[in-house]
């Protein structure tokens, strides 16, 4: 563990993803698995499957955060790019890796170890290999950016074989204060509060229950400290509101 803040970007590739065919079950999984190793997961795009696009994306996020998450698009059809695209991204070639062809050789068997599925074999020159214990295809590092399935059980196998792998800053620590009150009565108290906890982030989240609405407020911090100082002045701060409003 570091004192350092380690990021991370995410891409999501796939046409399917942005016309609404698939719904999208990873970025929620990887933000929530991200959170509790202590990875700041501090931005998603959701490009389309083309080359240009992902490369724009890949090579935008890997030079900004510490790792990269890719999912989708590196399965057996002619639409399956992402490997190409990250080679293309670094500069470096693609060919059919020995290690990821004995693999699925090993498990399709070579009679069935069809043309199509010896593309999931193409691997960019310099990767490691990401274990798949689902179904053997191999995800791919490297550099900073990993390259998952899409599926999300396989997608969700890869980031359980990566997270050795990667290192980690103290887990952000949060506290969610329910207030019964519109989100405008508090607005400006929580902008107060923020500021005078920079080590802290406020997020509050309007809900409305039979016409009747609320507020839920989550504190997060890396300093329990501070996670218990900004709470009580956000619950002292709705206590005055509910007060004010009576």
């Amino acid at each position: 563990m570091t004192s350092k803040i380690i990021t991370a970007g995410y891409v999501v590739i796939g046409d399917e993803i942005l016309s609404g065919r698939t719904k999208d079950k990873n970025i929620g999984f990887l933000a929530s698995y991200l959170t509790d190793i202590g990875i700041d997961l501090s931005e998603v795009r959701v490009v389309p499957d083309l080359e240009e696009k992902i490369v724009e994306a890949v090579n935008a996020l890997r030079a900004e955060y510490t790792y990269v998450f890719t999912s989708g698009g590196i399965g057996p059809t002619h639409d399956d790019i992402t490997a190409d695209a990250i080679a293309k991204a670094f500069g470096v070639s693609i060919d059919l890796d020995p290690r990821a062809y004995k693999l699925l050789e090993d498990h399709y068997g070579a009679e069935n170890f069809t043309p199509a599925r010896q593309r999931m074999a193409r691997i960019p020159d310099g990767a490691d290999l990401i274990e798949n214990k689902v179904s053997i295809a191999p995800g791919f590092r490297i550099e900073n950016v990993h390259v998952m399935a899409g599926v999300p059980a396989i997608m969700q196998a890869m980031v359980d074989a990566i997270a050795p792998t990667l290192e980690t800053s103290q887990k952000m620590l949060s506290v969610t204060i329910e207030a019964a009150l519109p989100e405008s009565r508090i607005a400006q108290d929580l902008g107060e509060i923020q500021k005078n906890y920079p080590e802290t982030s406020i997020g509050s989240y309007p809900q409305s229950k039979d016409g009747v609405f609320s507020t839920q407020v989550v504190v997060r911090s890396r300093s329990n400290d501070v996670l218990e100082q900004a709470s009580e002045a956000v619950r002292a701060a709705v206590e005055a509101a509910k007060t004010k409003f009576l």
